[in-house]
């Protein structure tokens, strides 16, 4: 089928979009640059220039295709509220063109919306709407667009990693190297999910295949991997010192990340597996870290 993919260039992205390819679809994939129009020419796909802010080249976007995927985010965290309500407006555009048929539209979201509490495992088939990530606007959209009779589904991510990138992990790097330390809140026992981006790939290929109003899935690879360990993993590749922060000192230590840093996000994909026969085989996050390089 035609899919149109929006961050057909980004880290998930391009990784969707070969998993598309090879599977026989035809994809139009958008970017908001030449170089990655040409490169997505140079794959085998159709380009589609647009930002996330051109809402009606988007809907044009949408327009053609028999199914869309939606990886697209703008990730820079320091204004996480508003691009969080940035993709609230993409996923209403995506869906006013999709009305009145079944052609399927699957969004992004992450695990941490389907928190349980209590130290439980996220869960697909929990929605919590009362959760303070600004991402629930996401998951927001994606409910009234399915009340409205849309086709929609929606892909909840972990820690998505490989050597070259993991998640928030990536920028949590960024502020240990500033910081000369690597630092977990506390005692460092809560856990982030994770999933490999090969596995992830394959599992936004099967759930728009498989275009079921309504399905929550969580790209869950390892169910929760505590942070300290994450952590120590990083100081020795850094070559700096692993220290605890106290929970009171962390917004003031990791800026943005603090919302993040100390909460747990551990998750289950016992659902998603057993629905669309997905089973995890890439390597685990500890084991990306290790092999990543430093220098």
């Amino acid at each position: 089928m035609r899919v149109f993919l929006t961050g057909a260039t980004g880290f998930i992205g391009r990784a969707v979009l070969g998993e598309l390819l090879q599977a026989g679809h035809r994809v139009v994939g958008m970017t908001r640059s030449e170089d990655g129009a040409r490169a997505l020419e140079a794959a085998g796909a159709e380009a589609h220039l647009a930002t996330l802010e051109d809402l009606p080249s988007i809907r044009s976007g949408a327009e053609k295709a028999e199914a869309v995927i939606h990886t697209a985010f703008d990730h820079d965290f320091s204004r996480f509220v508003e691009n969080c309500e940035k993709d609230r407006q993409v996923i209403g555009a995506l869906g006013e063109v999709l009305k009145g048929s079944d052609r399927p539209l699957l969004i992004t979201s992450g695990t941490g919306i389907g928190g349980a509490g209590h130290g439980r495992l996220a869960r697909e088939d929990v929605f919590d709407d009362s959760h303070p990530n600004p991402r629930i606007a996401s998951e927001r959209a994606g409910n009234a667009l399915l009340e409205a009779g849309v086709n929609v589904a929606v892909m909840r991510l972990p820690q998505v990693h490989n050597t070259e990138r993991q998640g928030l992990i990536t920028p949590l790097i960024a502020i240990f190297r500033e910081k000369g330390v690597a630092a977990y809140v506390g005692e460092g026992g809560n856990r982030w999910s994770a999933g490999h981006l090969s596995d992830v790939a394959r599992l936004y290929r099967l759930a728009i295949e498989a275009a079921e109003p309504g399905a929550r899935y969580h790209a869950v690879g390892e169910e929760g991997i505590e942070t300290r360990a994450v952590v120590e993993t990083l100081a020795r590749g850094l070559k700096i010192p692993a220290v605890s922060i106290p929970p009171d000192e962390a917004a003031g230590h990791f800026g943005w990340m603090a919302m993040f840093a100390g909460i747990d996000m551990a998750a289950s994909s016992a659902l998603t597996q057993a629905k669309l026969g997905w089973h995890p085989q890439g390597p685990g996050l500890i084991a990306d870290l290790e092999a990543m390089r430093y220098d």
